[in-house]
């Protein structure tokens, strides 16, 4: 089944409303109290992991849900550059973009990389791509909390990245 969709803005609009479907979903499967926390944390966190990489965020918020497995997905436009498409990718469980999957994603995929808009080189993120999840940000807004605490909480993470759409998808399965 599939939640209600809600509108989320950088103004934090939608956000509490997002809190409240997640709320709504753990009741209508009977999550115990835990659960339905746990449910709700990974909604605030990849809220603000979204809100927080990109910036100005105009998005769409829902879960799917069938049997024990909760997929929280937040889709969103922003215009992409070199740090948000890495620092993104970063976060995915498998490092790599999922729209990239078939032949013609992958051509996709290289193309939208070489396009996208170069940004100063201030040197603001790096990437250890040596060590699993790391991401050093010295801007303050992003302090990758959020992406440290999904990581902790989510089975997997998924982005895909097409043009300036991006989509995340959290996955959780609760016994």
């Amino acid at each position: 089944m599939k939640s209600d969709v809600i509108k989320i803005d950088n103004q934090e609009h939608g956000f509490s409303e997002a809190v409240k479907e997640a709320q709504k979903v753990a009741a209508y499967k009977g999550l115990n109290q835990k659960d339905s926390l746990r449910l709700q944390l990974c909604t605030e966190e990849v809220l603000s992991l979204v809100r927080s990489i990109t910036g100005e965020i105009e998005a769409s918020f829902w879960i799917e849900f069938s049997g024990s497995q909760y997929d929280l997905h937040v889709s969103a436009n922003t215009a992409m550059d070199m740090e948000k498409r890495m620092l993104l990718l970063s976060v995915a469980t498998s490092r790599q973009n999922e729209a990239a999957k078939s032949f013609l994603g992958m051509l996709r995929d290289i193309f939208e990389e070489t396009m996208v808009v170069e940004v100063k080189q201030n040197n603001q993120y790096v990437y250890d791509g040596q060590n699993e999840h790391t991401i050093v940000c010295s801007d303050p807004e992003w302090d990758g909390y959020e992406h440290s605490t999904l990581k902790k909480l989510a089975d997997t993470i998924k982005v895909s990245i097409r043009g300036g759409t991006v989509e995340l998808t959290v996955s959780k399965k609760f016994a």
